[in-house]
């Protein structure tokens, strides 16, 4: 009767042992088989701007964005002008994604009556294989606001400014994400008395940030260094502050910035404003999927 008990308990370990070093194998299996798939991070930013700079969303195949910019003045003159609210600049933008990855956009900007026309390229993503979102973007602006009566000899190439830039960016954690963005930017008219002398061509540093601070909120922030801009030039390098609110298929974006320009070529190599004199203006971006 033992012998039997004993023939039953061994058969019965021999059983689990054997089932035991089958599951083992099996979840090592399924461990070596999802270290082999590709498997992407959430996207580092959930708009298309971290504040005036361009982030490394790219809208998805078949959805339209419509996105509402509005800039106001300088706080600087207080009352005068109510903190710079009786002044306005106003951008309209559609940006809609007709293939996975690459992303095409019109807008009009009252800031020098700019119609801008962008395309962004999705290069690769964030995974457990690769650590960095990177993005193409191009951009063409025309600024309808020159006069020929100013300019007799104004041709229609002279409206445009181009803008190449290379966005490259990181999620950090669940809160945070960076991105950096080498910029390239080609300007054919330029004003000698902002300017300084002329640097048609010019090459920028963009550097911005993105910290969660709560399940719908972010604060945002961005920076431009400009290597082109000459010693006399009244434009500053343009710094923004920002706050995103994400309520359901919208994002609001509260921005305080010394650039009042939004499209591209603008606020990055326009910017008059002075953070330390308080020359700043508020604006804000409403961005809406459909």
């Amino acid at each position: 009767m033992h012998t039997k008990i004993t023939y039953i308990i061994i058969i019965t370990l021999s059983l689990l042992s054997i089932t035991t070093q089958a599951q083992d194998d099996l979840l090592n299996e399924l461990n070596n088989e999802t270290k082999n798939t590709k498997q992407f991070d959430l996207p580092a930013f959930k708009a298309m701007q971290i504040g005036n700079l361009q982030s490394t969303k790219i809208a998805d195949k078949g959805d339209l964005y419509l996105i509402v910019s509005h800039r106001f003045g300088t706080f600087k003159n207080g009352i005068d002008d109510f903190f710079g609210l009786d002044q306005a600049n106003t951008k309209i933008q559609l940006a809609y994604s007709f293939w996975e990855g690459i992303q095409l956009s019109f807008s009009r900007d009252s800031f020098e009556k700019t119609y801008s026309g962008t395309a962004k390229v999705r290069l690769t993503k964030q995974s457990n294989q690769f650590p960095l979102n990177i993005v193409g973007y191009a951009n063409a602006d025309i600024n309808s606001e020159i006069k020929k009566a100013n300019y007799p000899s104004l041709k229609f190439g002279d409206r445009m400014t181009y803008t190449t830039q290379l966005l490259v960016s990181r999620r950090i954690s669940k809160k945070l994400s960076l991105e950096i963005a080498p910029s390239f930017i080609r300007q054919n008219l330029q004003d000698l008395n902002f300017t300084g002398a002329r640097t048609h061509n010019q090459i920028l540093m963009g550097l911005g940030g993105r910290m969660k601070v709560s399940k719908r909120m972010s604060i945002n922030l961005e920076y431009a260094y400009n290597f082109s801009k000459h010693e006399n030039s009244k434009y500053n390098n343009p710094l923004t502050l920002g706050i995103d609110i994400e309520t359901g298929g919208h994002v609001f974006q509260l921005l305080f910035s010394n650039a009042r320009g939004s499209n591209d070529g603008a606020f990055l190599t326009k910017a008059q404003g002075d953070w330390s004199t308080g020359d700043i203006s508020f604006g804000f971006n409403v961005v809406r999927v459909f």
